[in-house]
């Protein structure tokens, strides 16, 4: 049974740590089970992002989609903050690796900003409970101060998109994600 366990600084927010089985042959792992993740939905969709060590994919949340994260190449670190407003988290920040080396995954509530940077050559894997909607994709610029990050990266990557996100202060207080999360 693999160790699952809730967030200390971000509500709802799980860290996944799988049993590994190997033996000569190589490594099976089950990176993701719904039944792991307290009151998970389907996952309906995989996605693969493949980065070069230093790009950033800068923070940005959903109001109605759950993530799932692993990271089976290379490095990543994590950021994760919470915008869900009148929560017990609302504003807490948290940043740690994941990795090819570690096979933790991340599940990520609604509502949660949430953003990588590759510490190295890297391939992320992630799965949603709804399909792309970029009406649902909104963001928070990477480097705000409020966030307070630690990136892991000196010269970041960035997209022209996460470049120009807003700062959290400068969400209007009815765009912001409101717990608890109804979707």
């Amino acid at each position: 049974m693999p160790e699952i366990r809730e967030s200390s600084r971000i509500a709802g927010g799980y860290v996944v740590e799988p049993t590994l089985h190997g033996d000569q042959r190589g490594l099976f792992i089950e990176t993701y089970r719904r039944e792991w993740i307290p009151g998970a939905r389907e996952m309906i969709q995989a996605n693969r992002s493949n980065k070069q060590a230093g790009a950033v994919v800068g923070l940005h949340f959903h109001l109605h989609q759950a993530d799932y994260w692993y990271c089976p190449v290379g490095t990543i670190r994590v950021v994760l903050h919470d915008l869900r407003a009148g929560g017990p988290t609302d504003g807490a920040t948290e940043c740690f690796d994941i990795s090819g080396e570690n096979h933790w995954g991340v599940y990520i509530p609604p509502g949660v900003a949430h953003g990588f940077a590759a510490l190295t050559e890297a391939v992320m894997t992630y799965l949603v409970d709804g399909y792309y909607n970029p009406a649902d994709e909104l963001g928070v610029a990477w480097d705000d101060p409020e966030v307070g990050a630690d990136w892991g990266v000196e010269s970041p990557i960035l997209s022209a998109r996460d470049s120009s996100n807003p700062l959290r202060s400068a969400i209007a207080p009815a765009d912001r994600p409101r717990w608890p999360m109804r979707t």
